[in-house]
């Protein structure tokens, strides 16, 4: 078979970089782009020198002019510190990024991964989240920017594939965790165990019993992959995530003792369109894709906790 060459957008980032690891291990040629908004070229350092990979600095909401065989377009601030510092930028990357991969897709006549969000769902008024759910969405609020915009993203990639046929695949990622995740980007497992680590107290919002579904990142990586190589008219969208659920007190506890921590929880208000509850239906992952995730929370959190301590100070 030809090698293929793939294109990664946001491939410098958390869930990226370890997206091109796995494609290079596979055998394909891969193209990195990113602007390193948020990802980090510590992520990919090790992959500078493999003759299979060229990173490209650039940001998708301009037009990019490539020849490859597959995008999977990971593009995007996913945490609420991230995505709400810049929120027009946000906005742009899903809605103009979106746009300009679309088109290389549709110009190539190649396949197209669009890396949706559980976001999507909003807070949901219903548990556990399938695929045909439509979500409880605040349309202008503060996480508004990533919520809607991966949203329009979807509504983009649909409408391109009704109207010209371009091969698209969606997948919406539930919270996802491991090594190269950044340790001060909000998000709840990262800031738990840089607290824990340094005995910090552990700021918990709201009481707690908010529950979330953690995904270690190599199983997220499989079912990336496996949607990629699934039939053209396996279009998606599908969930992809651990449908284990935990409340952030149960998360927090866990931490502390894995850390071996002296850090107390401290609980301040749970921020505005917060969600309450997120747990994945996996159902069509399951019979599509034949994915279901391996990895343990307390096997991939051991894993980041030992990432944590050989990066922080």
């Amino acid at each position: 078979m030809k090698k293929k060459t793939i294109l990664v957008t946001g491939g410098g980032g958390f869930i990226g970089s370890h997206l091109c690891e796995r494609l290079l291990h596979d055998g394909n040629d891969v193209l990195c782009v990113d602007n390193f908004y948020t990802g980090s070229k510590n992520n990919i350092r090790h992959l500078l020198t493999h003759p299979d990979f060229e990173l490209i600095r650039h940001d998708i909401t301009l037009p990019l002019f490539v020849e490859v065989d597959a995008i999977y377009n990971l593009a995007c601030p996913a945490s609420p510190v991230h995505y709400q510092n810049n929120p027009i930028h946000t906005t742009k990357t899903c809605v103009s990024g979106s746009i300009n991969m679309l088109g290389i897709a549709k110009r190539l006549n190649i396949p197209i991964l669009q890396a949706s969000t559980s976001e999507i769902y909003g807070n949901p008024l219903e548990h556990p989240q399938p695929e045909h759910y439509w979500g409880n969405v605040n349309c202008i609020g503060p996480r508004s920017c990533y919520d809607e915009g991966k949203r329009c993203a979807e509504t983009l990639f649909f409408d391109y594939h009704r109207q010209t046929g371009v091969a698209i695949k969606v997948v919406r990622i539930f919270n996802t965790y491991g090594p190269r995740m950044l340790p001060y980007d909000g998000r709840v497992v990262s800031n738990f165990i840089t607290q824990a680590l340094a005995d910090k107290d552990i700021t918990i919002y709201g009481d707690g019993s908010q529950t979330r579904s953690f995904c270690f990142i190599s199983d997220l990586v499989e079912g990336l992959v496996r949607m990629m190589n699934s039939p053209r008219t396996v279009t998606g969208p599908i969930n992809l995530g651990n449908p284990g659920e935990f409340t952030m007190l149960k998360l927090a506890e866990m931490i502390i003792e894995m850390t071996n921590s002296n850090s107390e929880l401290v609980f301040k208000p749970l921020p505005q369109d917060d969600p309450a509850q997120r747990k994945p239906d996996i159902s069509l992952a399951d019979k599509i894709l034949e994915w279901n995730p391996k990895v343990r929370l307390r096997e991939g959190l051991l894993k980041t906790i030992d990432y944590f301590a050989s990066i922080l100070p």
